[in-house]
């Protein structure tokens, strides 16, 4: 009998230590981990609201201000005060009518379809979210496998909802009641009901004196100008995806990022760490007091190598250039009406800065959602970043590749001559005999050229002879080192492109027969053709490491990291050679005077834009098959100054027919470097650093 007393003795005291322990931690939560604190005498309730920081600002290289933050309110619903309230179930069901009168969305994590037939869409939530769905069944007791109808009629009657109401009422409130439900068991923050509300929704929503409803300042992103979309990019809500990632850098929820472009790349730069807001209030929702728990800091801005001026007059000449093509085509056959969509990229040569990049098509940035729809169906694809992820037959930009790799493995001299016979005979016994392009369109020829003079009248026939005796290997290799198929190195996502070579092929064609790099393919790629395949940006950075003899830079969006307040400077980018082309001095002189003959010479395919140019200007142009049908492809290349290059432009334009015409846009951009060079007022922000 004593063994058994002194057994329930036992028995009783552990259950009541469990007990007293289990409240000892609930205890501890709510008042130290997750302190939502009220007093019955007092008839106060203290709750966190988490701040947002204020995201960094994006700014050109000259400091002018291109993304930046704009104040805006958000609104908040706190359970005390509301539920304190004679109906909180009224007062939600006039909130949720008037939103739907206004067309405002507001969030609603309830994985149940808005209309009957009730059904699950969990899978448009995050894991977590679904988690705390899960964790919300468990403290209703109710199974795991509850249908969807089902879970509405025990939230009816869980939480009051009057017989009589619309099933379009029952679903609504029944969102927002799951919402503050949430917030009694987890540690998500303060329920936000609405983000970034205008002036005249917030006065019409204010007017409904919903208890426990209140105001937050914020702030939301806003674009200062209507260039560079393609590059800037946007913030919007996480996905469930991206947020698998960012909960472990200790993201909230709801916290918005970069989709895409500058805003992606410099994220966790641009975020800032959210603070803290501990407020008290009364039964009415007064605010009796508030304080900073945690201060936000904002995010650090960053100054881009973007030069919006150039930005500007690239996008706006290639706009111009490609409509008036449709409208009216080029040269005498009128081509290129069939013009689709273009690029232009803009290189210091000196560093690797990008200063513009353009692509065309483009689309307003700041309307970028209400006008998704519309630009996906555009047959022009608007959205598409030419300029980094299309990758582009070279055509005859690809020429000084051949000549550099023809000069310094010594298959020729500066003196080597070929005559043009217009049609290249070497194998026309097999069935392959490509003409040179003045004899298709005009049946005459270049006569006797040396590699100079090729370059600058952009001789086929030279070409396919000197590449012919070349090889394959010795100019994939120099195409390689000057940066054609390979990474830029830039911040934002980019297609590599690939090289006409073996092993392009064997990756390109799963036929065995077409795997083979055959005598065609090895004459084709010294003209840019076969399976060459580059991007505008590679375009430019090759045209750099052709002007810097050899020297390719990593290509960057990046200038500095600022501090918040411009008082810091955080990181400054240097320029970084990413490869170095070792070729004689032969190759780069004779280089450097067939694009400067293009340009200065009366046959010269780019004599007619730069000819009587102040600034001495290399160049060569493109015309590209594509397969596509329609008019070819066209691009253009130059540098400049001949003597102390500072500045490169890559132009492409989807069949643009002659990319002789291209060097106008070139020429807008030159106009504004150097003849206008300093005449652009600058904005920089207060208290910015020099």
């Amino acid at each position: 009998m004593r063994y058994n007393f002194k057994l329930r003795l036992g028995l009783v005291l552990a259950v009541f230590g469990i007990l007293m322990g289990a409240f000892a931690y609930r205890l501890i939560q709510l008042q130290v981990v997750n302190p939502r604190t009220s007093s019955v005498s007092t008839g106060t309730y203290t709750y966190d609201t988490r701040v947002t920081a204020a995201r960094g600002e994006i700014l050109d290289r000259n400091g002018n201000v291109l993304v930046r933050n704009r104040a805006s309110y958000d609104l908040i619903i706190t359970s005390y005060a509301l539920f304190n309230s004679e109906d909180p179930n009224e007062s939600l069901r006039q909130l949720a009518r008037l939103c739907r009168e206004l067309g405002i969305s507001y969030t609603d994590h309830l994985p149940v379809t808005r209309v009957k037939p009730y059904e699950y869409e969990t899978s448009n939530y995050s894991r977590t979210w679904n988690g705390y769905f899960r964790d919300f069944l468990r403290q209703n007791d109710w199974d795991a496998d509850v249908s969807a109808a089902q879970l509405i009629k025990l939230m009816r009657s869980r939480f009051h909802i009057p017989n009589d109401w619309s099933d379009e009422d029952v679903r609504d409130v029944l969102g927002l009641r799951y919402e503050l439900d949430l917030r009694y068991y987890t540690y998500l923050p303060t329920y936000t009901f609405l983000s970034d509300v205008d002036a005249a929704q917030l006065a019409e929503l204010q007017e409904l004196n919903v208890p426990g409803m209140q105001v937050v300042a914020g702030t939301v992103r806003e674009y200062n100008t209507d260039y560079a979309a393609h590059i800037l990019g946007r913030t919007a809500a996480m996905s469930p995806e991206e947020w698998e990632i960012y909960k472990e850098k200790g993201y909230a929820m709801d916290a918005y990022v970069g989709k895409d472009g500058l805003e992606k790349a410099f994220e966790e730069v641009l975020h800032g760490t959210d603070g803290i807001l501990r407020t008290t209030v009364d039964r009415e929702g007064n605010i009796i007091s508030q304080e900073y728990v945690v201060e936000p800091k904002a995010g650090a801005n960053v100054e881009t190598t973007i030069d919006i001026n150039y930005q500007r007059i690239a996008e706006e000449s290639l706009a111009s250039y490609i409509l008036d093509l449709r409208e009216n085509g080029v040269g005498s056959k009128h081509e290129g009406k069939d013009a689709e969509g273009g690029a232009v990229v803009v290189m210091d040569v000196k560093t690797g800065a990008v200063l513009a990049s353009a692509s065309y098509p483009t689309f307003n940035i700041a309307t970028f959602s209400q006008d998704y729809n519309e630009l996906i169906q555009d047959k022009y694809s608007p959205i598409f970043n030419r300029a980094l992820m299309q990758a582009y037959p070279p055509g005859s930009t690809y020429k000084m590749v051949t000549a550099i790799a023809a000069l310094t493995e010594g298959t020729i001299n500066r003196s080597y001559v070929v005559e043009d016979k217009g049609v290249y005979t070497r194998f026309e016994e097999q069935g392959y005999a490509p003409a040179c392009y003045l004899w298709t369109s005009s049946h005459q020829t270049h006569g006797i050229v040396n590699c100079a003079e090729a370059l600058a009248v952009s001789c086929n026939y030279f070409f396919y002879e000197v590449g012919w005796l070349t090889g394959e290997e010795a100019t994939d290799k120099t195409a390689k080192a000057l940066g054609l198929g390979e990474p830029t190195g830039v911040e934002l996502p980019e297609t590599t492109g690939w090289r006409a070579n073996e092993e392009t092929k064997k990756e390109l064609y799963s036929d065995p027969k077409m795997q083979v790099f055959t005598y065609g393919d090895r004459i084709s790629m010294a003209i840019g053709q076969s399976d060459n395949r580059f991007s505008p940006l590679q375009l430019a950075v090759y045209t750099s490491a052709v002007a810097n003899r050899g020297v390719r830079y990593k290509a960057t969006f990046l200038n500095r990291i600022i501090s918040a307040d411009y008082q810091e400077l955080r990181y400054e980018m240097q320029p970084e050679v990413a490869s170095v082309l070792q070729a004689t001095d032969e190759a780069w002189d004779v280089c450097r005077a067939g694009m400067r003959m293009a340009v200065s010479s009366d046959s010269g395919t780019a004599n007619k834009v730069f000819g009587d140019y102040p600034v001495k200007v290399c160049a060569k142009t493109g015309t590209a098959q594509h397969g596509a049908g329609g008019s070819d492809n066209a691009s253009f290349v130059c540098y400049a100054p001949m003597d102390d290059p500072q500045i490169a432009i890559a132009i492409y334009v989807e069949k643009g027919a002659q990319g002789g015409a291209l060097g106008n846009i070139a020429k807008d951009i030159f106009d504004a470097y150097f003849v206008n060079a300093g005449g652009n007022d600058t904005v920089a922000p207060e208290n910015a650093m020099n």
